[in-house]
C-alpha cells in the first residue's frame, strides 16, 4: 500500500492506492508542516485519523510532500518521524513544490511552478530538476501573495481602523476579534500561519470591493516580482499554480501577470489527483 501526501501548513490530503492505482482510501489531517510543528503533535495528528492509524503497518511506501520541507534538516527530521511511525514503509519527502510541479507540468516540459495557498513558494522546472531562487524564511517574514498575508492585512486593517465600516462590521460577526483570541491563537497555539490564512476567505468573498482589491493587487504584485521575476525566463515558460488563493484569484493573478507579459498556465486548487497519475506511471 502506498501512502500519498499532499500537506500545506493548514490541512493535509492523504490517499492510500494500491500497486495498480486502486484508491483504498482517502482522508484529510490538519497540516504536518515540520518548520511549525514538534514530534508530538505530528504523531498526535496521525493517531487521530483511524484510516492513518489502522494501517500504518501495512503501509509499503509513503510519499510526502509538504510545506516547511524545503531544507534537508526539515526533510530528515520529518523523514525520521514517518519512518518511526510506518515502520514498514519506504518514506520520501518531498518539498511541497514538487507535488505541484508533477500535479501541473507535462512530461519532459519545462515551467515556473508556484504555491498560493496558506504560503507561498515559487520553482522553476527544467524538466528535470527543481531550481529555487529565494529560500523560505517562513511566514513572518515572507510568503507574499499567501493567504496568511492577506489574514495579517485585514487584522491590522480592523485594528488600526482603516478598514471601511461596512466591511469592518461584516468582519466582527464573522470573526473572533477580541485581542486575547487572537494574541492567544497567534503566541500560544500551533500553527500561527495556518489560523492568519483562515481570515483569506473574507477578502475572497469581497475581493470586487476597493479595499479588499488594493491589498490583493498589492500583495499579488509583490508575489510577482518577488519571486516570479527572479527567473529570467519567466516570459519565456508557462507559470503554473497550485493552492487555494491562486485557484479563487486566478482573474486577479492573471491580469497581473498579463501586465507583466507573463504567461498562466495551469491553476489548480490541490494537487493530490495529479499526484495519483504521477505514481501510476512512475511505480
Amino acid at each position: 500500500m502506498k501512502l500519498l501526501v499532499d500537506s500545506g501548513s493548514t490541512k493535509a490530503d492523504w490517499i492510500a492506492i494500491d500497486d495498480n492505482g486502486k484508491v483504498l482510501f482517502t482522508t484529510q489531517t490538519l497540516g504536518l508542516n515540520p518548520e511549525v510543528l514538534e514530534k508530538d503533535q505530528i504523531i498526535h495528528r496521525l493517531e487521530e485519523k483511524f484510516d492513518i492509524s489502522h494501517n500504518k503497518l501495512k503501509a509499503t511506501h509513503l510519499f510526502f510532500y509538504g510545506a516547511g520541507c524545503g531544507t534537508d534538516r526539515m526533510k530528515n527530521h520529518l523523514s525520521e518521524i514517518f519512518e518511526e511511525y510506518f515502520v514498514h514503509a519506504k518514506v520520501v519527502v518531498h518539498e511541497d513544490t514538487y507535488a505541484a510541479v508533477y500535479a501541473t507540468t507535462p512530461k519532459d516540459e519545462s515551467a515556473i511552478v508556484c504555491i498560493l495557498g496558506t504560503g507561498s513558494n515559487c520553482s522553476y522546472f527544467d524538466s528535470k530538476v527543481l531550481h529555487q531562487k529565494v529560500q523560505s524564511l517562513g511566514y513572518i517574514a515572507m510568503d507574499d501573495g499567501s493567504g496568511n498575508r492577506f489574514g495579517r492585512h485585514l487584522i491590522r486593517g480592523y485594528y488600526f481602523n482603516s478598514m471601511p465600516a461596512e466591511l469592518a462590521k461584516e468582519f466582527e460577526e464573522e470573526y473572533n476579534v477580541d485581542a486575547d483570541y487572537i494574541k492567544h491563537n497567534l503566541y500560544k497555539e500551533a500553527n500561527p500561519n495556518a489560523y492568519l490564512a483562515t481570515f483569506a476567505k473574507f477578502i475572497i468573498k469581497h475581493k470586487d470591493h476597493p479595499y479588499c482589491k488594493k491589498i490583493i493587487k498589492k500583495e499579488l504584485k509583490k508575489f510577482t516580482k518577488n519571486y516570479i521575476m527572479q527567473f529570467e525566463n519567466c516570459r519565456e515558460v508557462p507559470v503554473h499554480f497550485i493552492g487555494s488563493i491562486a485557484f479563487y484569484l486566478k482573474d486577479e493573478l492573471t491580469e497581473i501577470l498579463n501586465k507583466y507579459d507573463i504567461k498562466v498556465g495551469n491553476v489548480l486548487r490541490r494537487p493530490i489527483d495529479g499526484l495519483i497519475a504521477y505514481h501510476i506511471l512512475n511505480k
